[in-house]
């Protein structure tokens, strides 16, 4: 059975087409747009009429290439910058009018276990003991730790985003050393205290995880994490783009989407595996064994 799940994040826009067989996910089609829902936007504050027209519009096309290769069930969930939103009803009223579905705003919990489930089962590789899960979003970041036979045992959820980080700190291209402390002294702040209970293996999942795979490779350690920053510091977005093949307005991001990913891997105390999988695969499978 082919089950989609159109992603409505703080940085992009998504879908997701796959076929569920065995626990494992088979994916058919995936797509995203940029539209930067969260880009100067604050808690409470309202989204602009023409961005919300904006992302309505792109989640129709979603939902017809959906339609195209014949997914059914298909699930719209929207995230940190719509559930904090003013005008949170408004949004939802007219993507789904104009989108031709039925958005669902997740709270935090949910969006960790949907995290959790989807990184847990995409893996590739079996994962015995407790592992925990990092989703690093554009306006949040949520933590969960458990087990894959029993689910998330525990979970957090932040206002943290690479988006929101790269707003309140970046103004250079390439990020100056300044504005890099800044970012990894905010990140830090925000986690520390937190008593997160430690796992046996951990996954890093989100946009700047994925984009970060062709930096440094599967794992974030100390050491990867250093290199990737010299090379995001070390050059324009424009050069990064074209050197790794990545999408410049990812790479704009990705200096604060690893400076949260630092500060999580401190926290989670364990190197961060980059999973092929989180929230939207997590939708699917579990639309595919309801």
């Amino acid at each position: 059975m082919l089950c989609g799940c159109i992603d409505i994040g703080s940085n992009t826009t998504r879908v997701l087409v796959g076929e569920a067989q065995d626990g494992q996910l088979r994916e058919l089609l995936q797509r995203r747009a940029f539209t930067r829902i969260g880009k100067g936007l604050k808690a409470g504050g309202e989204i602009p009429r023409a961005k919300i027209e904006e992302v309505a519009d792109v989640v129709a096309s979603h939902r017809e290439l959906a339609d195209t290769v014949g997914a059914h069930p298909v699930r719209t969930v929207a995230t940190a910058a719509i559930r904090s939103a003013a005008n949170r009803d408004e949004f939802v009223e007219v993507v789904s009018e104009r989108g031709g579905v039925d958005v669902t705003i997740l709270d935090g919990e949910e969006e960790a276990r949907l995290a959790f489930l989807g990184a847990t089962s995409t893996l590739g590789q079996e994962l015995e003991g407790s592992v925990g899960v990092v989703d690093v979003g554009g306006g949040s970041t949520e933590i969960a730790v458990g087990t894959v036979a029993d689910g998330v045992t525990w979970w957090a959820s932040f206002r943290l985003g690479s988006g929101q980080l790269a707003d309140d700190h970046l103004r250079s291209d390439p990020p100056t050393a300044a504005e890099l402390e800044a970012m990894g002294a905010h990140a830090a702040g925000i986690l520390e205290g937190v008593d997160v209970p430690r796992p046996d293996c951990a996954v890093a999942v989100g946009g700047s995880a994925a984009s970060l795979r062709r930096l440094v490779g599967a794992v974030l350690d100390a050491e990867s994490l250093q290199r990737a920053m010299r090379v995001l510091s070390g050059a324009t977005s424009d050069d990064v783009a074209r050197r790794f093949s990545i999408d410049r307005e990812r790479v704009m991001l990705m200096p604060a989407g690893l400076s949260v990913l630092d500060a999580a891997g401190h926290a989670l105390g364990r190197p961060l595996q980059i999973g092929r999988g989180g929230l939207r695969e997590g939708v699917v499978l579990e639309l595919a064994t309801r």
